[in-house]
């Protein structure tokens, strides 16, 4: 009863003061009543941590004042068309085309490929900007895998006539790529795959099935790793890349999978019943599909390492600021010794991280990084985005 008078009484005295300042009306008026107060109080926090970026991490050596440029065009990109938009996209469960088309119109697509197939004509530096960025700022899309995998195999194996036609149009953000490896039945193990590419005069027929495909429901061409040669022994040497347009009678998207958490990031099954493409769509040389799959490896592991860092820099960043807020047994979190010794751990963690991946960039734009210095990279900080996500939501209670 004297929780509800003191409610009663808080309205009553809000109404008065509303009808002396006409200006407290709406959203002014409601972060006067209990659930108000909470609500800004979230609010604040909210504004606070989106004022956060990355360039509050000091001593960072692999990027040169181009770089940097480049990265405030990325940021502000994301604090204007990005960031608004992550709550909705989360609830429709994908990122729409329109934000690639808008990316592509500042640079940010494919920023590696040369100059005379659209792009820009810059190092992988840049790549790295964005993935840093869209982590930080927890923009779900998945640009990483275009910039940094599809278009490397395209601008690598791909014919004159593939690279001019798939490569402007990649930049651009008009056509989104997927790369199918995952089966139902097959992770890591790719030489198990069961998808085949059969010839059958001028043309391959494809059937089968992949899954956990990024970018599967929005992909408007992807790069289908299959079976030229079933018999081949060892398997590896009878797999080719084939790139199929997402018009061709019998390519299927199935569900678009339900996951943990990034709800908006397009993860999904593909199927392919008699899929006819012709020949000219296989990327490069028949049965030469594994080779070029493992030569990719050190940019795709260090691009998962430069995603997870700044993600994980995030949630520190974020938990720093919400022990500051959070009040427990008459003090605030941040202050209890054992919330210090926590966040001081981390932030040590997250130095050295940052130096290692620095070092593997700058490795990376000299082309020396190797497949295990990349493949050390991905393993290092994805167990570090772990222990930082992990150790931190703790410290919010959970």
């Amino acid at each position: 009863p004297r929780k509800r008078e003191s409610i009663s009484t808080l309205k009553r005295m809000t109404a008065a003061v509303a009808a002396m300042d006409p200006r407290l009306r709406g959203d002014a008026v409601r972060e006067l009543t209990p659930t108000g107060f909470a609500r800004t109080k979230a609010k604040r926090l909210q504004e606070r941590t989106d004022l956060m970026t990355l360039d509050a991490v000091a001593g960072r050596f692999a990027y040169t004042d181009d770089h940097e440029a480049f990265r405030q065009t990325v940021r502000q990109f994301l604090e204007r068309e990005g960031k608004p938009n992550v709550a909705a996209w989360e609830e429709a469960r994908l990122v729409p085309k329109e934000f690639w088309l808008k990316a592509g119109e500042i640079g940010m697509l494919c920023p590696t490929v040369p100059e005379e197939y659209g792009g820009l004509g810059l190092d992988f530096g840049y790549n790295a900007i964005v993935d840093e960025e869209m982590a930080y700022a927890g923009v779900p899309a998945g640009f990483s895998l275009q910039s940094d995998i599809v278009s490397g195999y395209v601008e690598a194996y791909g014919s004159e006539e593939q690279k001019k036609e798939w490569l402007p149009k990649m930049v651009s953000g008009e056509v989104i790529t997927a790369i199918a490896m995952t089966e139902p039945g097959t992770g890591s193990d790719l030489q198990a795959i069961r998808t085949t590419a059969k010839k059958d005069g001028n043309h391959y027929v494809i059937n089968g099935s992949k899954t956990y495909i990024t970018n599967g429901q929005n992909t408007d061409l992807t790069l289908v790793v299959a079976k030229t040669d079933p018999t081949a022994q060892p398997a590896w040497k009878g797999m080719s890349i084939i790139l199929v347009e997402s018009d061709r009678e019998g390519f299927k998207k199935g569900r678009k999978l339900d996951k943990i958490g990034q709800d908006a990031a397009d993860t999904s099954e593909l199927f392919f019943e008699d899929v006819r493409v012709p020949i000219t769509n296989c990327l490069g040389e028949e049965g030469k599909g594994f080779i070029y799959l493992m030569s990719q490896l050190p940019q795709e592991r260090l691009s998962i390492a430069v995603s997870v860092q700044a993600s994980a820099q995030k949630a520190f960043d974020e938990t720093v600021e919400f022990t500051k807020t959070r009040k427990a047994f008459a003090g605030m979190v941040f202050d209890f010794q054992n919330t210090r010794f926590v966040l001081a751990d981390l932030k040590a963690k997250l130095q050295v991280g940052w130096a290692h991946l620095d070092w593997a960039i700058a490795r990376h734009l000299k082309g020396e990084l190797t497949n295990e210095e990349g493949a050390a990279a991905k393993l290092w900080h994805t167990d570090l985005q772990w222990e930082v996500m992990d150790a931190c939501l703790q410290l919010h209670g959970g």
